[in-house]
């Protein structure tokens, strides 16, 4: 197995992971990302990245990531947006290499740490998760502002 990371012309492989792992977890009709928002954000705005797991020449697995920011460590840290192995290759160690690979990655670049989200009845991921040393974050509730609130927050102007 080996990682590499996405070029251009991934584009469409990354998007059919992203639906893959959309439909997985039952928010497919959520997914309005397409080729050139994702060459753009990836590829020209370069927000994020992403490592494929390759075995035989075939993309088996992806994690998408990019930094965030920790201001109690004074450092970036990893933020772990989407990991996902085909069902076909699962249960063969694919994602756990993966993981391992961004934190070596998050290593590299002395990050302070490695983090995401995962879906509360994602009760397999879960353990995958917990099985490798992760700690779940219980006293932090994640809140989200998008669409139109989003839209209407950020053009009004800020109260005094």
């Amino acid at each position: 197995m080996e990682f590499v990371f996405a070029k251009r012309e991934d584009t469409p492989v990354i998007l059919q992971f992203i639906r893959e792992l959309a439909d997985y977890e039952k928010m497919l009709d959520q997914v309005v990302a397409d080729i050139p928002t994702l060459e753009h954000w990836l590829f020209d705005l370069k927000k994020a990245e992403v490592i494929f797991a390759v075995e035989d020449g075939v993309k088996v697995g992806f994690a998408l990531f990019f930094h965030n920011f920790s201001t109690f460590l004074g450092r970036a840290g990893v933020y772990l947006e989407d990991l996902y192995v085909k069902p076909e290759y699962r249960g063969k160690g694919y994602g756990k290499a993966l993981l391992t690979q961004l934190a070596r990655i998050a290593v590299e670049r002395g990050c302070g740490r490695l983090e995401w989200w995962c879906l509360d009845w994602n009760k397999p991921s879960i353990e995958f998760y917990k099985s490798m040393g992760a700690v779940p974050m219980d006293d932090w509730t994640v809140y989200r502002i998008a669409g139109d609130t989003l839209q209407k927050l950020g053009t009004s102007e800020p109260e005094k």
